[in-house]
């Protein structure tokens, strides 16, 4: 018997001549709102619900956005122990962030019920990214749903492919794109950027991020059109106000108050604790004073002194305040002008042992980065849905309590310690060497050591510093800066170099990270609800300004990469070899490869494609193994000269190992310039002598002669002079030799004759 699935609502549009699909009414009846969103063979589910109360207690939005990847949407069978996904990847946090970002804007101020979205990959084609597949998921969910919300929103993905911008490229297509930007935004505006590249500059940014606004509009157009047929009546939810916690003279004392004190007072730890003070004798001045109450049926009523409600004020009104000074006077609060740089300074190399430092301070935001070197095998396994497997290059960042002079347990990184430390590895990305250049694991690690705003843009500096300082040989180094955005009507402020108080009160965190030849990587979070071009353009030429200042500093600092690494970071070097080889070196059950390891203390690394990494401490033990492993996998080259040793010595003439483990025969005719009757009148067990490689054939008996190389012939003219018989037994050959010395004389004169 087949049952009935519910009415099932499919729609679609075309992006970039793709099909996108969403679909509603096949899963999850119960709740707010579901869709799935389909582009090829790559499909995402997702769920908006809104919880019917406010949790007692909370006096901010409680938005949760969760991305469950899971490995059966790519017929994948997850690699833990259990056999099940556990926490999530750091790249599903990082997909959680970016519809974080892009939907809370958009939700009504004072909001305070809470609203879960949950997003799955169903599907994963390997060749059609998720990530803002999901922004249109969840965008759709709500729009359909019953939560109350300012959408709807779009995301879409530019690429920069053989010069031309493309919409929505393919994974194989990004291997080759030199730009990775997301931009999601409403019907008007941008409000979400994400972008890691390679040397863009800010005119072809600007071109993306236009294409990337015009593309995502006839997706929000389908989700209004899906809202207009589907949409569930909005809810009727309580929005948390601000209480009237004074009257007009009460306000205004406070006001000028704090107007007197952001005045005079530009450094941050006075004006702080001016405010402070300023704080407590308006609680001690009124704590006793009744204060209207904020309820129309209580119009000429009091309510007892909140002091918490006071507090809540007093910040509103600094923040007002703070605002006013910035767009009115052109003043902030530290007493900057918009363009102006925090003080700066950084240092390198001062920590022992570890193998580069870096130390980067912009004002009172203070970064110390260290970099460790590591073989091949310490490069980290990705067990997702990306087709990548793993990363040679990884940055941490760390931001502890103590950084702001406040306390917290420890319990790992959070979600926004990963985004920051995502963003300092993208911005550097595209500077750390090949593989094939430097074959090192690079694990940068940045330690917030005090912060008052854009941390993770000095940790992009730090890191710079720390990579020249380990002798990493990095393109171009990279800096970073953090623009903001102060709007107030139509009078707008852009600000190089927010700290702490403008990121909290202003209107946007603008990240931008570069190189003096472009931009590396871009960041951006507003809170209301989008930005212009205008504005964009200017941030990112008052960055550009910024970041050429900041890159002056660093080279002052180092002015290139050291030329050794620390001698505390492993020696590496690679050789490549015929992946038919990879066996012998192995050997059984791996015994020839543990074998070297354990005779040199060196560790050895092994690739698919047959390239072969060697890290030992010094560089004796890593050219004693690689010597092995060439001898293993070199095929003897015909013509070329070898120094070997006697190994063995037989009455028709001496073995010799001319390379690791492999040997070939100088037959008694051709182990000197002159006639010998035996080889012992020439060469002893052991001696090193040079032989030239005159055969090498299939059945690996190589044929070598030392005459050659005292007479200067070539490989042709020394196989033209040997008439051994091929494949003939000793016997033979030694009754051949008498002839052959015999012939010697004739030889060498008729050659004589010849060079004549």
């Amino acid at each position: 018997m087949t049952g009935t699935m519910g009415d099932i609502h499919r729609f679609s549009t075309t992006v970039n001549g793709q099909e996108v699909v969403i679909e509603t009414g096949r899963y999850a009846e119960q709740a707010g709102g579901a869709v799935t969103v389909q582009l090829a063979e790559s499909q995402v589910f997702a769920t908006a619900t809104m919880s019917k109360s406010i949790r007692p207690g909370i006096d901010f939005f409680p938005l949760s956005v969760d991305y469950e990847e899971k490995l059966y949407a790519a017929g994948r069978i997850p690699g833990s122990f259990f056999r099940r996904e556990g926490r999530p990847s750091e790249q599903a946090i990082l997909n959680s962030r970016v519809v974080d970002r892009t939907l809370r804007p958009l939700f009504p101020d004072g909001m305070r019920n809470e609203v879960q979205i949950i997003l799955s990959a169903f599907s994963h084609d390997q060749e059609h990214q998720i990530d803002m597949l999901g922004i249109v998921a969840a965008s759709a969910a709500l729009m359909i749903s019953n939560v109350p919300w300012n959408g709807p929103v779009a995301g879409v993905r530019i690429g920069l492919i053989d010069g031309q911008l493309v919409v929505n490229p393919t994974i194989s297509q990004m291997v080759n794109s030199s730009l990775d930007l997301r931009v999601s935004g409403t019907r008007d505006a941008i409000n979400m950027v994400e972008c890691a590249a390679d040397e863009v500059d800010e005119e072809t940014m600007l071109r993306a991020l236009r294409l990337a606004h015009d593309s995502i509009q006839p997706l929000i157009e389908l989700q209004l059109e899906m809202q207009a047929r589907l949409g569930k009546a909005k809810a009727q939810i309580s929005i948390a106000k601000p209480a009237q916690t004074w009257d007009d003279a009460m306000q205004q004392k406070a006001r000028a108050g704090v107007r007197e004190v952001i005045a005079t007072t530009t450094d941050r730890s006075g004006r702080n604790e001016a405010l402070d003070a300023l704080r407590e004798q308006l609680i001690s001045e009124y704590r006793e004073r009744p204060v209207p109450m904020d309820d129309e049926e209580g119009v000429g009523e009091y309510a007892t002194f909140d002091e918490n409600q006071f507090g809540d004020a007093f910040d509103s009104l600094i923040a007002e305040e703070v605002r006013r000074r910035i767009v009115e006077d052109g003043v902030r609060p530290d007493g900057r002008n918009y363009t102006q740089i925090r003080p700066l300074a950084a240092d390198v190399g001062l920590v022992p042992r570890v193998h580069g430092t870096g130390l980067f301070k912009r004002g009172q935001t203070q970064v110390l980065t260290f970099a460790t070197l590591g073989t091949p095998r310490d490069s980290q396994e990705l067990d997702t849905l990306s087709p990548e497997e793993n990363k040679r290059y990884m940055h941490h960042y760390n931001f502890p309590p103590f950084s702001t002079g406040e306390t917290s347990p420890l319990r790992g990184p959070k979600r926004r310690e990963i985004g920051h430390g995502a963003l300092a590895e993208a911005a550097l990305r595209a500077m750390i060497p090949g593989e094939d250049v430097f074959p090192y694991t690079i694990r940068l690690v940045s330690e917030v050591l005090s912060s008052n705003g854009s941390t993770s843009m000095a940790s992009v500096c730090g890191s710079t510093l720390a990579l020249m300082d380990a002798g990493v040989p990095i393109r171009r180094p990279v800096a970073g800066i953090a623009m903001g955005l102060i709007k107030e009507g139509e009078r707008v402020a852009v600000l190089t170099d927010i700290q702490g108080l403008e990121d909290h009160i202003g209107d946007m965190d603008f990240k931008v990270a570069g190189t003096a030849n472009g931009i590396t990587a871009l960041q951006m979070d507003i809170k209301i609800e989008g930005v212009t071009d205008a504005v964009m353009a200017q941030a990112l030429a008052q960055a550009k300004d910024a970041r050429l200042t900041i890159l002056d500093l660093i080279l002052q600092t180092i002015p290139e990469p050291r030329k050794s690494l620390s001698p505390y970071a492993p020696r590496m070097e690679s050789i490549k070899i015929n992946p038919e080889k990879i066996g012998a070196v192995i050997g059984p059950g791996g015994k020839t490869v543990r074998g070297i390891q354990e005779r040199t203390g060196v560790k050895i690394d092994i690739q698919e494609d047959g390239t072969i990494f060697v890290a030992g401490v010094d560089g004796r033990t890593v050219e004693q193994a690689i010597n092995e492993i060439r001898g293993m996998t070199e095929e003897a080259e015909v013509g070329r000269i070898y120094t070997g040793k006697v190994t063995r010595i037989e009455p028709y003439g001496a073995f010799v190992e001319f390379m690791p483990g492999r040997e070939g025969l100088v037959h008694i005719s051709q182990l000197a310039d002159r006639r010998i009757a035996t080889p012992d009148e020439e060469v002893a067990l052991g001696d090193e002598i040079m032989v030239m490689v005159t055969d090498a054939p299939a059945d690996g008996k190589v044929r070598l002669s030392r005459q050659a190389v005292l007479e200067g012939w070539t490989a042709e003219e020394a196989r033209a002079r040997d008439r051994r018989p091929p494949g003939g037994g000793g016997g033979d050959r030694r009754g051949g030799g008498g002839d052959r010395r015999g012939g010697g004389g004739d030889r060498r004169g008729g050659d004589r004759g010849d060079r004549r």
